[in-house]
């Protein structure tokens, strides 16, 4: 006679196949321009439909978020530690040396 497995292991199961699909679909990237502003002296940083980690220009100023989700800075160039979340068509001073921004 088999034995049947119990409803804890069924739903074990059935919670790791759908975190597995889950990871499997692809990230939406953002569309649209984020734009950076440095100096006077330069011209502007636009960065066409962003995707993943980005490293800031060390002089970076100001944020313009134009695309259609959210873009977090970050305190780091490696994405690690969040400083503030810019919503779309909104803009954020840069705190010094933040590093990256991901959209």
């Amino acid at each position: 006679m088999r034995s049947r497995p119990s409803s804890a292991a069924a739903l074990l199961i059935v919670g790791m196949a759908v975190t597995l699909m889950a990871a499997a679909l692809p990230v939406q990237a953002a569309t649209g321009q984020v734009v950076v502003f440095s100096t006077e002296f330069q011209p502007l940083d636009v960065y066409d439909n962003p995707r993943g980690c980005t490293k800031l220009p060390l002089a970076a100023h100001t944020l313009n978020n134009q695309t259609d989700g959210d873009v977090t800075l970050y305190g780091d160039p490696l994405c690690m530690r969040a400083v503030v979340t810019v919503r779309p068509g909104h803009g954020s001073h840069v705190p010094p040396m933040s590093g990256s921004f991901r959209a």
